[in-house]
């Protein structure tokens, strides 16, 4: 038997490395110079090593891994070939920098010799994601002389590491860039040889995940009147920190906060009250908030001091440019101002009464004698169910269908803003591409959601609410490949025709409304029963309330198209 080919020892090795130190998905994208990743990927799999999985779109490819690493809080390799292949990741790559999650992107490259001379889908790609990777790594193609084995390891050890945020996880998790070289021949010709495996010796070389490195907490005094606010991925510190200081507490839908008796959900009203926001002296931030015109108001008023806990270096949120950053916050002892609590979370619950559209039914009605009365009962009952949905109606319906075994994933449009503006606190796993806040890729991050939340539970949904927009955008990512298990997903569409959030921005007030019509609103009649049917995926259309709920409840078995018409 011939000699594996170096690049198909390299590959192994590699990968073997990372699924040792507990990576547990790949995703790859065909292509002839990646083939020796490809082939060594799909060794794993079918030795029930690793789980995989295959697209044709790069750029669905770098979101349906971002999803997964958001999910497990693992590194996720993202295989692909070079030329434009390796560019189309730049989406996702920028994401997962601005939203701190580990990916690793295996982008395969010419050897040095044939760089430069304008080869065949040849460009420049080592450091092609600039800042962004936390690592950017140019790897000679590998080479019989060499030992492929110990070199792949050490690769794999620095990747991990620094997707991880380095050295005793000094930054923040984000992407790494191994740009890998190969030379023909591009894979092994003859049989596969099995994969290395560490001896007890051996295993000593694989690369572990590195431990966070203790530093020290920042002590917060109980004196100034404080609220917590908790971004994007703020996690379940943000509120621990505000009901044990017995601070008011500001979390955004996406925060995985947004739950506890401190919770204040009309925080756009209150922060803009004099009486509310402007007696707030300290702000603690936790995640990256994104949703509001107020918050970023608030932390760059003057007299504000503004606390954002960042665990790791690197880009902090500072709209006021005056922040000061720490690792983590402890409360100091003493009294709780409860008079500042109540002040705030007695205010939100009025606001929350005030504004509710559901009312308690008349049970007395509904058992009157007077059948005029049972009647009416009826009537308004039927009058509820059959009322036709608006953004309100579906945020809040979505709402109440997930549970703490579901996922739900928001896409960037009005219909986030809402959920935000109106849904209550409830314990439930809650993401969002929020780090650049883009449109992209959106369908393949909550396909990613679902496949890591559901790989040892088998009752979760994933529901994702997007605009008709964002799905247009991603529609490639609705295709399944065969051979693979099909998530229990729900995509559900709030069809208004076009971008209608532009209707709520200044632009709506200052451009003539034809030209906004055409180049912002860029109104849109797709078939989405029809886009359906073309991808293999089940479609349901809601028009009324008692739709919605039945269509969100009902049993889910894989992919699920929901479109929900609303007005503009």
């Amino acid at each position: 038997m011939l000699p594996d080919a170096p690049a198909t020892v390299f590959s192994r090795a590699f990968l073997s490395a990372l699924i040792s130190a507990g990576v547990r998905d790949i995703v790859l994208c065909p292509g002839s110079r990646s083939q020796a990743l490809a082939l060594a990927a799909a060794e794993e799999e079918a030795a029930e090593r690793v789980r995989l999985w295959v697209r044709i779109d790069e750029r669905s490819a770098g979101f349906l891994a971002l999803g997964l690493a958001a999910e497990t809080g693992l590194p996720v390799p993202v295989i692909v070939t070079s030329g434009t292949a390796a560019a189309n990741l730049h989406p996702a790559v920028l994401e997962a920098h601005h939203s701190g999650i580990p990916l690793l992107l295996l982008t395969a490259d010419r050897p040095t010799e044939l760089r430069g001379i304008r080869a065949n889908q040849t460009t420049d790609q080592p450091h092609l994601y600039g800042e962004a990777a936390r690592l950017s790594l140019d790897i000679e193609a590998p080479a019989a002389e060499v030992d492929e084995i110990a070199r792949a390891r050490e690769y794999a050890g620095r990747a991990l590491t620094a997707a991880l945020g380095g050295p005793g996880a000094a930054r923040r998790p984000g992407p790494v860039q191994l740009n890998i070289a190969f030379r023909a021949p591009l894979s092994s010709a003859g049989p596969a040889s099995p994969s290395p495996r560490e001896s007890a010796e051996e295993a000593l070389l694989a690369p572990v995940f590195p431990e966070p490195a203790p530093r020290e907490p920042r002590v917060l005094e109980r004196g100034p009147r404080t609220v917590v606010i908790a971004g994007n991925g703020a996690g379940p510190d943000a509120e621990e920190l505000a009901h044990r200081g017995g601070w008011p507490l500001i979390a955004e839908i996406s925060s995985g906060s947004r739950y506890g008796r401190n919770l204040v959900v009309p925080y756009r009203e209150m922060l803009a009250d004099p009486e509310f926001g402007g007696l707030v002296e300290r702000v603690v931030v936790f995640g990256q908030p994104t949703l509001s015109r107020e918050v970023p108001a608030l932390l760059a008023r003057a007299g504000v001091q503004a606390i954002v806990v960042q665990p790791g270096e690197g880009e902090s949120y500072d709209p006021g440019h005056n922040a000061e950053v720490a690792a983590s916050c402890v409360v100091a002892e003493g009294a709780a101002d409860r008079a500042w609590l109540a002040h705030w979370i007695v205010t939100a619950r009025e606001l929350i009464r005030e504004r509710s559209i559901d009312t308690a039914p008349d049970l007395e009605a509904a058992h009157s004698h007077d059948p005029a009365t049972r009647l009416a009962y009826v009537r308004g009952e039927f009058a509820a169910v059959r009322a036709p949905i608006d953004r309100r109606v579906l945020v809040e319906a979505l709402w109440r269908a997930t549970w703490p075994h579901d996922r739900l994933v928001f896409g960037a449009s009005r219909l986030i803003r809402v959920a935000d503006e109106f849904l209550t606190g409830k314990k439930v796993s809650v993401f969002a591409n929020r780090g650049l806040a883009g449109i992209d890729g959106t369908v393949a991050t909550a396909t990613g959601i679902a496949l890591a939340s559901q790989a040892d539970n088998p009752t979760g949904v994933t529901r994702v609410l997007l605009g008709d927009l964002t799905l247009l955008h991603d529609v490639g990512s609705l295709l399944r490949v065969d051979g693979e298990s099909a998530p229990r997903l729900q995509v559900i569409v709030g069809n208004d025709g076009g971008g209608t959030i532009f209707d709520g921005l200044e632009v709506s007030d200052s451009a003539p409304a034809a030209l906004a019509e055409r180049v912002l609103f860029t109104p849109q009649s797709v078939n989405l029963e029809s886009l359906a049917a073309a991808y293999g995926w089940e479609y349901r259309r809601v028009a009324t309330r008692a739709d919605l709920d039945q269509a969100l409840t009902a049993p889910t078995l894989g992919p699920v198209l929901i479109e929900a018409p609303l007005p503009r």
